[in-house]
């Protein structure tokens, strides 16, 4: 009887190792099929993080922006003064992260524009701004330059972007944070303890940008002018000149011919006055 017992329990111990022998051999597919599920959804994981890796989040349009409004309303009083920006100054071409893209744009045509680097053809700047990130987002400044977008509040780019005077209710605190954040731009761009040259761009610097920011209403930006005003001058003189000269001619033209015929005319009356004249 105990021999039997000794028998039943064997063969029952041998029958459960097997059916878990079975249990994990059929489980492994679905282990091997989790694993390979983990593997590739970190896989897309890594590859949507490399995708976007090259993603900046500074806008292209404001900090165009901010260049336009350096280019113009600072730049030509600069160069008045042979004055360089320091390399620590916000203010500088290398601190653009997107300056070296903006330098290979080719306006070819109102409706057209080409990729500096490719040449590939577009019919509208955003488009090309498109493929800048896209295709040449490796060529982004990103180790030295900054956001110029960020110093928006300090230039007044909204006054450049919006050329509609625009209508909301002004707040005091971020007129005094964009005033803070101009000051201390002229601080660090045009030291006080500098070159005499410095420190009268200092002094432009605060009337041209940095005494605008206020909810008075009684100063504007740009009190000095700039480049563009120069330009619009020269571009509204040129015209006008196309537009006199032609009338110019055409009056010297007139006169020269009524001249003419009024000799011819004299010249017949004494003609004919000489054939009449008595014996």
């Amino acid at each position: 009887m105990k021999k039997a017992t000794t028998i039943t329990s064997i063969f029952i111990i041998l029958l459960t190792i097997s059916v878990e022998t079975v249990n994990v051999s059929s489980s492994s597919p679905l282990l091997h099929e989790n694993q390979v599920y983990e593997e590739s959804a970190g896989g897309r994981h890594n590859k949507i993080e490399q995708e976007h890796a090259h993603e900046v989040h500074c806008s292209r349009e404001r900090s165009r922006a901010a260049s336009k409004i350096i280019e113009e309303y600072l730049v030509p009083f600069m160069e008045r003064e042979n004055y360089q920006l320091p390399k620590n100054c916000r203010l500088h071409p290398d601190k653009n992260i997107f300056r070296d893209q903006e330098e290979h744009k080719i306006h070819i045509d109102i409706n057209e524009w080409r990729c500096g680097y490719c040449k590939k053809s577009f019919r509208a700047e955003k488009f090309l701004d498109q493929h800048f990130d896209n295709r040449h987002y490796n060529l982004l400044n990103v180790s030295h330059g900054k956001c110029m977008a960020d110093l928006c509040g300090a230039l007044h780019c909204d006054a450049v972007i919006y050329t509609k005077t625009s209508k909301t209710k002004c707040n005091p605190a971020a007129a005094g944070r964009n005033r803070h954040l101009c000051e201390s731009l002229a601080d660090s761009c045009f030291p006080l303890n500098g070159v005499p040259s410095a420190i009268r761009l200092h002094e432009l610097f605060l009337h041209q940008f940095c005494d605008a920011h206020t909810c008075s209403g009684k100063q504007k930006p740009f009190v000095r002018g700039g480049r563009k005003q120069k330009s619009i001058f020269y571009l509204a003189t040129g015209a006008l000149t196309l537009v006199l000269l032609p009338v110019f001619y055409l009056f010297v033209y007139i006169i020269q011919r009524d001249m003419r015929s009024r000799t011819q005319e004299l010249r017949r009356i004494i003609k004919v006055g000489r054939k009449t004249k008595p014996l």
